[in-house]
């Protein structure tokens, strides 16, 4: 019986969030915004309506938490012409090659924009 009680609690338990930091570098020739997106569930970060800005140049580090094995795929435009974009685009509906990773607690993954 106890153990039918444990195995009940760890089931209804809500799922751990992990945390991952993305590395990005802006090597665009002027600034990006960046959101990331997961394909799993309707998340993204930094969420409320808000992106990620680069400058320039500029490299940035950005931890997020994330359930483990979750995909998570970065989009990235330049600032005022999301027309020209990478990875999943500003609507996040562009198919794309190396654009997503999985997350992995503790892990650090990298995003290079521009190339």
């Amino acid at each position: 019986m106890i153990r039918l009680i444990l195995l009940a609690l760890l089931i209804a338990a809500p799922a751990q969030a992990d945390q991952m930091a993305f590395f990005m570098k802006n090597e665009a020739p002027l600034g990006v915004v960046v959101e990331l997106s997961s394909t799993d569930r309707n998340t993204v970060w930094p969420g409320d309506d808000q992106v990620y800005f680069l400058e320039k140049g500029e490299k940035k580090s950005v931890p997020i938490k994330c359930q483990a094995g979750e995909n998570i795929c970065y989009g990235a435009w330049l600032n005022g012409d999301a027309g020209t974009f990478w990875g999943v685009g500003p609507e996040r509906d562009q198919l794309c090659e190396d654009c997503c990773t999985i997350c992995v607690e503790k892990a650090t993954t990298t995003i290079v924009i521009g190339r």
